[in-house]
């Protein structure tokens, strides 16, 4: 019994260490995985914040002193049309004039916040729409023609797809190229193309421009809770994956006019 007992003393020990020794081995690998999720956190946060500096900036010191400016000259219009009457249509044609730079200006800002195209077209359709001419072709696959998604989801995927067919415009035109999108629980995407696939200097680091536009796409998915993967295919060509997760709750798209599908 003593020996028994003993012997299960020694293999105790010894599961109890082997499993010390695993833990240790992972706790570097949970420490990067860590570093890099905080690191990809703090870019979207600064990206953010950025965006929304310039947004206040162009807002304060743009459009609001435009539209106050445009208040005075009606103002002075109006003044003008109680005694000199024959002096309003220059005042006027400036004020039209400015009014169009403003309203010019506030379609600037309503571009940078959600790209036009997705309510003007749908996803699927602008994605054809930025893929016609990219290279020698481009089949545009997807699921369901109606693609239903949440508005922050859609716009991720949108930009994604973008940047990827930008980079086969720039580095592969005399490619050709794949867009696939699927989706159930998640929304999948995939940009494959068959040109030269990525050059070393982009997996080892690269020049900063190409380094932009692939940390891009990582943080657009990463913003909606997703992730993206870029790498060469094998025989050439890149691969763009990302799964972007779709929210549990129910959404509702914004009814469009006579302008929008739906």
């Amino acid at each position: 019994m003593r020996a028994v007992l003993a012997r299960a003393a020694v293999l105790a020990g010894a599961f109890t260490a082997g499993a010390v020794a695993a833990r240790a081995a992972t706790l570097p690998h949970l420490r990067s995985l860590t570093a890099d999720l905080q690191r990809s956190r703090e870019r979207i946060l600064a990206s953010r914040e950025e965006e929304r500096r310039r947004l206040r900036h162009d807002l304060h010191d743009g459009l609001g002193p435009t539209l106050a400016s445009l208040a005075m000259s009606l103002d002075a219009a109006r003044i003008t049309l109680a005694v000199e009457p024959e002096r309003m249509d220059p005042l006027l044609s400036d004020v039209r004039d400015r009014l169009a730079t403003a309203v010019g200006e506030i379609r600037d800002l309503a571009h940078g916040l959600r790209p036009p195209a997705l309510d003007d077209l749908g996803l699927v359709a602008a994605i054809e729409s930025i893929a016609e001419g990219c290279c020698e072709r481009v089949d545009v696959r997807f699921d369901d023609e109606h693609l239903e998604l949440p508005a922050a989801v859609e716009v991720a995927a949108y930009r994604i797809v973008q940047e990827a067919l930008t980079n086969v415009r720039l580095h592969a035109p005399g490619s050709t190229a794949t867009v696939r999108l699927s989706r159930d629980t998640e929304l999948r995407i995939v940009v494959a193309d068959t040109g030269p696939g990525l050059p070393d200097s982009s997996r080892n680091g690269g020049q900063p421009g190409s380094r932009r536009g692939l940390a891009a796409m990582k943080e657009w998915a990463a913003e909606v809770g997703g992730h993206c993967v870029i790498t060469s295919r094998n025989g050439g060509g890149t691969l763009v994956s990302a799964r972007l997760p779709l929210a549990a709750a129910e959404y509702h798209r914004p009814s469009m006019g006579k302008g929008g599908r739906r």
